[in-house]
């Protein structure tokens, strides 16, 4: 039997169906997003080829609720994100995002374990579930994003600007992790 740890493997066949290598069945989009808000991680892979297709479904996946009105992303942050590819700031918004989204794990870990230490609601029935589920959605939300890097270090004349961008970035990540420190304290 496969290790839950592994990546759970999907081929997508000539057809463009995704077959669960695990289950020997058929998947949807829906189905492989399950999995991953129950906490494993996924690799979907083209039969023929070989390729790499998990961000390509990761991203098609996050469209697909955003257009049923399940939206998560502000119209802002969307905007900011089609932006980021076409400027040097595309080098710093992976590693951004990435500690964008620790910060917010750690916090709501903390926030979690404050309240289930000091909050009567912790004891009732279906807490954990709210627990689990809420981090399996942070788990899921930066999956691909937390090993993102920013490529490698620029020399060329905008290198000193996006090198300061991004600690003026990070004065500002741990300004608000200190702030949170203090609210959650």
């Amino acid at each position: 039997m496969t290790d839950a740890k592994d990546p759970l493997l999907i081929k997508r066949y000539a057809s463009r169906r995704l077959y669960n290598t695990e289950t020997s069945d058929y998947v949807t989009l829906e189905d492989i997003a399950k999995v991953i808000r129950e906490g494993r991680e996924v690799k979907i892979v083209d039969l023929k080829s070989g390729d790499d297709l998990t961000r390509q479904y990761l991203l098609q996946i996050i469209a697909e609720h955003e257009s049923k009105g399940e939206s998560v992303l502000p119209i802002n942050v969307l905007t900011d994100l089609v932006r980021s590819y076409t400027t040097s700031a595309h080098s710093i918004v992976p590693q951004f995002l990435a500690q964008s989204f620790d910060m917010l794990r750690e916090s709501q870990s903390k926030m979690m374990e404050n309240m289930g230490r000091m909050n009567p609601i912790a004891a009732m029935p279906g807490f954990e579930a709210l627990k689990a589920q809420q981090e399996a959605f942070l788990k899921a939300m930066t999956g691909g994003w937390a090993s993102a890097s920013s490529g490698p270090a620029r020399d060329d004349e905008d290198g000193g600007a996006d090198r300061a961008e991004l600690e003026d970035i990070r004065r500002e990540l741990a300004e608000l992790q200190r702030k949170l420190s203090q609210l959650n304290g």
